[in-house]
Order: C-alpha cells, then sequence, then structure tokens
C-alpha cells in the first residue's frame, strides 16, 4: 500500500468522490499490487501503530476531511481488503473500532456506513471580547492536542519527559503477571480497598484523619467535583470560587446552574475581608479552595488566613472543597496549612489526584470526607457511573507501594525550582509583573500590562499555546495576567515571540 494513500486524502480521492455518486466507495484507494506480506505504510508519523491502527487512521483522516460524508456507505470488507492489500480480518476490526468511536455504524445484511456526528456546544460561553475563540473550551482543546510542550506555556501538565513512564510501566508489567481473571472485575463503588489503605497512611502524614470507609476513589478531581456538585448544589445556589482560579469547574457548576461568585486573592490566600462581605450578602453553599500551591497564583494559605477561613465558615455554615492536586509538588518544610488537617474532615471536604506528578491520563483522584459525606458520595458516584476503574487504581497502588515515587516527586521538585527561578528572571527582565509568594510548585502568575486575549490569539496562530488570565476568571473578563508553567516556559522562540507581542502598545 502506498504511504500517499494512507496519509492526508490526495487530489485523486477528492476527484473520485465528487464524481462518484452516493457511496463512499466512488473515491477508490489508489491500486497497488499486494505486498508479499502485510504491510501498511502508516498514515501519521509514528513507526509503533499496527495495521489496525493505521487504517482506522486512515478512514478517520478521510471522514473528518468530509471524502466520505454521513449517510455514505463504506466500501466493503472484501473490496477494502483487496485494495489495500490487507487481510479482511484487519478491515473488519478497523471498521469495529470506528463503530466505537462514532464514526461508522453497522447495518446488518448492508455493510458500514458514515454516521452523522453533531457537535457538542461548549459548557462555557465565550468571552465577550474582540479576541475570538477565547474560552474554556478552546484552552483544553489546544491543550489535549498541542504537540510541542515547549511551545505551550500555557499548558496543565508537566512535558512527559519530566515524568518517570518507567514507574507506570513497572506497575503495569507487575499486573500483568498476576492472574487475569482480576481485571474483568467491575470494581467496588468507594474504589479499591488497598489504595484506600494507603492513602490513609498518606493523609495521617499530612495531620488529616481519614479511614479507609471515608475516602472515596473517583477518576480524578474533575469527577470528584462533579459528584460534590450533583450532591450539594442546586439551580441558582451560590459558590464561592478564587478569582483567579482553575477554570474546568466554572463549567462544572455553571451546568448544575449554580451562581459563581469570585474571590480576591492575596499572597496569602483570600482576601477575607472581601470573603465576609460575600458570605454576608450571598450566603454561598460551598467554596471551593486550593489551600496549598493555588492554580493560577502559585500561593499557599497562611495559617493565620487558614484558621480565620474555618471560623468564617463556621459562622455562615459555608462547605468547604479543599482541592490539593499540586501537594506532592510542595517541598517539606513549604509555608503552607491545610484547611482539612485543621478541621478533621468535619465542614472540609479534602480532594487529591497524581495526575501532575505520575500520568495525566491515569484519572485516579480521591475525596476524603466525614463518613456521612463519604457514604452520600459514593451513592451519587453509583448513580453517575457505577465504579471507578479498578485497573487504574491497582496500577497507582503499585506505583506508590513499591517504593520509588517519593525519590521521582523529589526529583520533580529540584527541576521545578531551577526552571521557577530561570523563567522568574526571564519574565521579569521582560518587564512582567509577579504576583508576590511563588515560591514552589509548577506556576508563575504574571501580568503583561496588556490584554492577553489578544496575545493568546496571536500565538495560537504561530502554534503558541498561552493561557491568558480572562479564563482563570468566574467573570472571563479581559486580564492582563497571564498562567505560566515553569516547566515549558523556556523555548527561545516562543520568548521571542512574547517579548514582540508586548511591544505592540
Amino acid at each position: 500500500m502506498n504511504s500517499d494513500d494512507l496519509a492526508a486524502p490526495g487530489l485523486k480521492d477528492k476527484a473520485g468522490a465528487a464524481a462518484g455518486g452516493v457511496t463512499a466507495e466512488a473515491p477508490r484507494p489508489l491500486r497497488l499490487v499486494p505486498p508479499p506480506t502485510e504491510r501498511m505504510p502508516s498514515p501519521v508519523p509514528s513507526a509503533q501503530m499496527t495495521l489496525v491502527e493505521q487504517l482506522t487512521e486512515w478512514a478517520r483522516l478521510r471522514i473528518d476531511e468530509r471524502i466520505f460524508r454521513a449517510g455514505m456507505r463504506m466500501p466493503s470488507i472484501r473490496q477494502l481488503a483487496q485494495d489495500k492489500g490487507i487481510s479482511r480480518f484487519t478491515v473488519v476490526e478497523a471498521y469495529e473500532r470506528l463503530v466505537a468511536l462514532g464514526y461508522l455504524e453497522s447495518r446488518r445484511g448492508s455493510g458500514f456506513y458514515v454516521r452523522e456526528r453533531t457537535p457538542q456546544a461548549p459548557a462555557v460561553a465565550p468571552v465577550a471580547t474582540g479576541s475570538r475563540n477565547i474560552d474554556v473550551t478552546w484552552l483544553l482543546r489546544s491543550m489535549y492536542h498541542s504537540s510541542e510542550p515547549h511551545k505551550s506555556p500555557g499548558q496543565g501538565f508537566l512535558p512527559n519527559d519530566w515524568l518517570d513512564g518507567e514507574l507506570v510501566a513497572s506497575a503495569l508489567r507487575g499486573l500483568g503477571r498476576q492472574p487475569g481473571s482480576h481485571f474483568l472485575v467491575s470494581g467496588t463503588p468507594q474504589g479499591f480497598l488497598p489504595l484506600r489503605q494507603q492513602l490513609r497512611n498518606r493523609l495521617a502524614e499530612l495531620e488529616i484523619g481519614a479511614a479507609p470507609e471515608q475516602i472515596v476513589l473517583t477518576s480524578g478531581i474533575t469527577q470528584a467535583l462533579d459528584l460534590i456538585a450533583r450532591l450539594y448544589l442546586r439551580a441558582g445556589d451560590a459558590v464561592l470560587v478564587g478569582d483567579p482560579a482553575w477554570f474546568v469547574m466554572f463549567g462544572r457548576f455553571a451546568a448544575q446552574g449554580a451562581q459563581l461568585i469570585g474571590m480576591p486573592y492575596t499572597a496569602e490566600g483570600p482576601d477575607l475581608e472581601a470573603l465576609e462581605r460575600i458570605l454576608q450578602a450571598r450566603r454561598p453553599r460551598l467554596m471551593v479552595i486550593n489551600s496549598v500551591l493555588h492554580n493560577p497564583t502559585g500561593t499557599s494559605l497562611s495559617a493565620a488566613k487558614a484558621f480565620q477561613l474555618l471560623r468564617l465558615a463556621e459562622q455562615y455554615d459555608l462547605l468547604i472543597v479543599e482541592d490539593d492536586i499540586y501537594c506532592d509538588l510542595c517541598p517539606p518544610g513549604h509555608a503552607a496549612t491545610r484547611l482539612a488537617s485543621l478541621d478533621q474532615l468535619r465542614r472540609v471536604i479534602y480532594l487529591g489526584s497524581f495526575s501532575k506528578t505520575l500520568a495525566a491520563n491515569l484519572r485516579v483522584g480521591f475525596i476524603a470526607a466525614h463518613p456521612e459525606t463519604a457514604a452520600s458520595l459514593t451513592d451519587s458516584k453509583l448513580l453517575a457511573g457505577l465504579a471507578s476503574p479498578e485497573i487504574n487504581e491497582r496500577v497507582l497502588y503499585k506505583v506508590l507501594t513499591e517504593g520509588h515515587y517519593r525519590k521521582h516527586v523529589e526529583r520533580v521538585r529540584a527541576r521545578l525550582d531551577r526552571a521557577r527561578d530561570d523563567t522568574r528572571r526571564t519574565l521579569e527582565r521582560m518587564g512582567l509583573a509577579l504576583f508576590p509568594g511563588q515560591h514552589a510548585g509548577m506556576y508563575l502568575w504574571a501580568d503583561t500590562g496588556r490584554d492577553t486575549n489578544a496575545i493568546a490569539t496571536a500565538g495560537h496562530e504561530e502554534g503558541y499555546l498561552f493561557a491568558p488570565g480572562s479564563l482563570f476568571s468566574p467573570s472571563q473578563m479581559p486580564s492582563g495576567w497571564m498562567r505560566f508553567n515553569v516547566a515549558s516556559s523556556q523555548d527561545a522562540g516562543m520568548l521571542a515571540f512574547l517579548a514582540r507581542q508586548l511591544e505592540r502598545r
């Protein structure tokens, strides 16, 4: 099979589609003599793709580019196998994958047809400014499709080469040597018990007391927030979030019908005077906060602020959700106070995850809460999606118990320290003003002095991913602030581009 035939659709395909009638068989691929063995050049630069993966990608590209249009019949299994010089079994498996991916539908006795796919509306409306395409879903799409981390200072994860893939690979190999029947079970509602027992020990190191039955495993922090929103929020309820804060939860709470109220931040945490005025006027149902290494400012809650915050929560009957996703990036001895350690899970619900230090797609997070709250969240989890994937939980359990994880996060923290110092000096030389109190973690929050939506839009055209400040505000108003991931902010081309943008006053 010719490599051009599997690459992006060529002119021959398009001409055939224009003249070939009503089925997808019209744009017949270039016919070659089948090779002596079943081989298929990859449609994308990846030597690791199997034949099935290559054929799946070949068809997917043609469907995405409307060469194979909705309602059209795909080439028959026999015909495609002959045309491509591959086995019919390969074609069948590729077609079945495309059915599972939503590209095709199978009609008994008739064949496979291209399925009509309806684009989904964004969860959060675009920002009402002249800068187009800058919204929460824009940044998420860009993050997940960016192939060059060094050109992505707006990325929310560490680059792959900062992480230790062997930790996860070793755990997977270990699981593979065990009897296979445990992979087939559906899991338990609260999650894999040995992992919950291990998390109890880790929480005890943070002076948070939580029995295994108080811990509910989730598919990351996003599912944890979704379960909490389902349990506690009704349409019209007020929710306190940081201004700035993590943008994904804005869309989640808004979808629940909640009203988002932003609380301004200082170097030691929320502005408590402003917070009390909000509590008096709006009586919000709950508040979400990063006590440690707040996203995006990188600051941590001081002990004095933490005590005052809990006092206000008690006075105004406020439930606090403490998102500690950056826990392991916080160095020992760093001045940070966790609300859950002071409150002991009475009115604080504590969230954790390992996506920032192990792998974003491992998708194992957890909730630690009062026993009654944990039971209610487990019921909500059952209704929302039954059990979370136990195989992922088993992988994480092996990683945490095989003894190498702590050394790994120590290396990551040391590398972040060096990168943060370098990025700080570079940004300050460019004239950016940095938010005070940023001494650890992945991010620097910097004031550029101009609309960062415009910078992000221009950067997108040049292949750079920036995270403009408007995304981190519940109002999503234009902002001069921008978040920089220090692990992805050293590229000379990106810095030169940013300098040129800053000069345009």
